[in-house]
């Protein structure tokens, strides 16, 4: 990558395809995004089932929150249901 041209030639590499990690760490990532979306599915879910009185603030925020990575659902599991 011709853009990524420094003078210390050791900061250059420093990102790692998904294919070079090894196997622990593939699983790891795996996992992890496996739990964040089904815990953004399971939020959504459950704010379209939840009545508007049983969430504090508006549905659509809590909604727009969950694109936050990793706060979003924990934020609306924590505080968002009354």
């Amino acid at each position: 990558m011709a853009f990524m041209k420094s003078a210390n030639p050791s900061i250059t590499r420093t990102r790692q395809k998904f294919t070079d990690l090894p196997l622990p760490a593939k699983v790891g990532v795996v996992a992890g995004v496996a739990a964040e979306v089904s815990a953004k599915i399971a939020a959504w879910v459950d704010l379209y089932r939840r009545p508007a009185d049983k969430v504090r603030g508006p549905k659509w925020a809590w909604a727009v929150a969950q694109l936050i990575n990793g706060v979003g659902p924990a934020a609306y599991w924590s505080f968002g249901r009354k």
